[in-house]
């Protein structure tokens, strides 16, 4: 089976989280040397121990500086972490931890089986090839200080009391450890479970754009018969009848219009659903409410609250897609609150436009809410939608990697909230190249090791 190919971020978070336990590991280092020394009533080698605690820090001063250049922040272009490079700086812990070992009692330490702890380590961090060659490092150190060490001159109740203060550190690190490794992997499962739901939608999104443009295709035909026969109509109505024939050739004229309208919107449909086919250009904010609001019944009932500098904000996205979304939601809105107006409020979140639209209408319940975004599920009565809307316009805003989130307004009915990214470009340039790393890791990240 295929070696899996590594994944820069994970080195990445694992070389930060390991520079911190190293600190950690510092301190506990020169905290347990003086504490047996003064007041245990040890006899041991201060200066030489002290000297490679010493070692341990100045190596993590050079990892820091290395690494992250002294400051810790988010860097889109950092150094490249590589995995033997963490594996280089575990096998340092190694070697630090040996000559402690062998200037304080060797196998007779208490503290010996931290061993465990770095082989615990190299398991989680990194790939098999190197845990194994940590692990015979590991055994030929602790092979030496069977056969070499410095005696542990220590009194031997205080011996007792130090086999009692290494279980409580080991124990610490590894509960600690186990507990930040248990929520990575449960953090992993809930965005592997968002991901296939995203995945499932755009499947579904990509056979409704395919059975739309069949449809178009096959309306189209039908669709220029009628408004052929409109025109025909209309001209007969308004060469027989004369001016008394006027409402009825308005008729047929308004007949021919709407087919127009519909002929407008099967071509749309033709050229694909969501972002298929559509280029990413700049526009502005203003630009895109008023692509909106194109083709809005009682357009005048809708109410925008956009401030200036956000009507003059730069977009790069797919306008015509975004803009139908917005729209369906609009629609929507107009629907549960016919008697009052709608409200559209737009404002800028650092790199996302967070597009906002409320009605006054009676609320969702609870039990549709979880139904939401559905396809073919509706409220609506029979004839007035098919349960599509909602799932389209979600599925168009995700695959331009923004949110929607259906919750209570302020005051009573629903609010819509959409946060759509500024740059869809920026987006999948981040996505195909090297993403912004962040400096504060949350949990090392778990090596796949190879079957």
């Amino acid at each position: 089976m295929a070696r899996p190919t590594p994944i820069p971020e994970r080195n990445w978070v694992n070389v930060q989280w390991l520079a911190r336990l190293r600190w950690a590991s510092v301190a506990g280092q020169a905290a347990t040397v003086l504490i047996a020394q003064f007041l245990l009533g040890g006899q041991l080698p201060i200066a030489p121990l002290l000297g490679v605690v010493g070692i341990g820090l100045i190596s993590n001063i050079v990892i820091e500086l290395y690494f992250f250049g002294g400051v810790r922040r988010p860097v889109a272009n950092t150094k490249p972490v590589h995995e033997w490079q963490l594996a280089m700086i575990m096998m340092i812990d190694i070697a630090i931890l040996t000559a402690l070992l062998y200037l304080t009692g060797g196998p007779n330490n208490p503290f010996s089986f931290l061993y465990l702890v770095q082989i615990a380590l190299a398991a989680v961090l990194v790939r098999a090839l190197w845990t194994w060659i940590l692990v015979a490092l590991s055994f030929v150190c602790f092979g030496i200080l069977l056969t070499a060490h410095e005696t542990l001159r220590i009194p031997e109740d205080s011996h007792a009391y130090g086999a009692w203060v290494a279980l409580g550190v080991a124990s610490a690190f590894v509960v600690h450890f186990l507990l930040r490794i248990t929520g990575a992997l449960a953090e992993r499962e809930r965005e592997l479970n968002e991901a296939r739901g995203l995945a499932a939608r755009q499947e579904r999104l990509a056979s409704l754009a395919t059975m739309a443009a069949g449809a178009a295709h096959e309306l189209s035909t039908p669709l220029g018969t009628v408004a052929l026969a409109a025109k025909e109509l209309e001209r007969a109505l308004v060469k027989q009848l004369g001016e008394a024939g006027g409402e009825l050739a308005a008729d047929a004229r308004l007949i021919r219009e709407q087919v127009g309208r519909c002929r407008v919107i099967l071509d749309q449909m033709a050229q694909g659903a969501g972002t298929v086919g559509e280029s990413v250009i700049a526009s502005t904010v203003a630009e895109l409410i008023a692509e909106t609001m194109v083709g809005i019944r009682d357009a005048p009932r809708v109410l925008t609250e956009i401030p200036d500098e956000v009507a003059d904000a730069q977009l790069r996205l797919p306008p015509r897609a975004v803009s139908q979304a917005l729209r369906s939601l609009v629609t929507n809105a107009q629907d549960a609150s016919p008697s009052t107006a709608v409200v559209l409020s737009a404002r800028l979140l650092d790199s996302h436009l967070a597009i906002s639209i409320r009605d006054r209408g009676a609320g969702i319940p609870t039990e549709i809410m979880e139904r939401m975004g559905e396809p073919f599920f509706t409220t609506k009565a029979p004839g007035r939608g098919m349960g599509l809307g909602l799932f389209l316009a979600r599925a168009v805003i995700e695959g331009v990697g923004g949110t929607l989130e259906i919750g209570s307004a302020q005051g009573g009915g629903t609010e819509v909230r959409v946060a759509l990214p500024t740059d869809v470009g920026a987006r999948s340039n981040v996505a195909g190249g090297s993403p912004v790393r962040s400096s504060e890791p949350t949990a090392p990240q778990v090596v796949s090791k190879p079957a």
